[in-house]
């Protein structure tokens, strides 16, 4: 990493943990603000434009949750997680670490990647009954990468590359879509059981070199808030 990527990468976190606590900072002018924790797999995927995914592989997110009630069934939902998404297939002329690959040769890869995330969305909560609420969800996801490995291997089975760092083939930032739904359990007083699914489409290219390759992922989302 030359000085002027760790430049870029030292105020991104800067800005980042300002706005964390900007938003711990303002919480009080909301009329309710309920803190959680979370910690769920996930099960990951590729989309590969010169190639295809190759089933799902297991992933796993743990981190803080929280929730902006800024109307009545009304919720701004953000938090800070570690995700894990893990995902592989099979992409064509792709072959990052020897050098330029055969002519329309296919190779199977995987990319074992690590984001700081924070999900940026609204919640929308049906009335409460029998102690169970409902919600809907939307909105968008921005990940820093902290972590990136991958395998490569030739279609004669060859491994390549196995279980490598990979910074320098994948891109520092991830952009996602979400959209999702569940419900909350009220067990007593202001603590509630929270489970329900996501799915979080990604819109940015995570690979370098020309390669086209966005990584997916459903959630199996399960947390408590205090």
């Amino acid at each position: 990493m030359d000085r002027e990527q760790f430049k870029h990468k030292s105020l991104l976190m800067k800005r980042i943990i300002l706005a964390m606590f900007l938003m711990v900072a303002t919480t009080q002018v909301f009329a309710q603000v309920r803190l959680g924790l979370t910690a769920h797999p996930n099960f990951g995927f590729l989309k590969i434009e010169n190639g295809k995914g190759s089933g799902v592989s297991t992933g796993f997110s743990y981190g803080l949750m929280s929730d902006f009630e800024f109307a009545e069934n009304y919720s701004f939902a953000t938090g800070l997680t570690v995700t894990t998404i893990n995902g592989k297939g099979t992409a064509l002329n792709y072959q990052p670490y020897h050098g330029i690959a055969a002519t329309n040769a296919e190779y199977d890869v995987k990319f074992k990647m690590q984001y700081l995330e924070v999900p940026l969305s609204v919640k929308l909560k049906t009335d409460e009954q029998n102690d169970i609420r409902w919600y809907g969800q939307f909105g968008l996801t921005a990940d820093i990468r902290i972590g990136a490995r991958q395998d490569v291997k030739s279609n004669n089975n060859t491994a390549l590359a196995d279980d490598v760092k990979a910074a320098d083939f994948t891109k520092f930032l991830r952009a996602g879509m979400i959209i999702g739904g569940g419900m909350e359990y009220r067990m007593s007083g202001k603590t509630s059981l929270m489970g329900g699914l996501t799915y979080n489409n990604g819109l940015t290219n995570i690979a370098k070199d020309g390669a086209s390759i966005r990584n997916h992922y459903v959630g199996l989302n399960i947390g408590v808030f205090f």
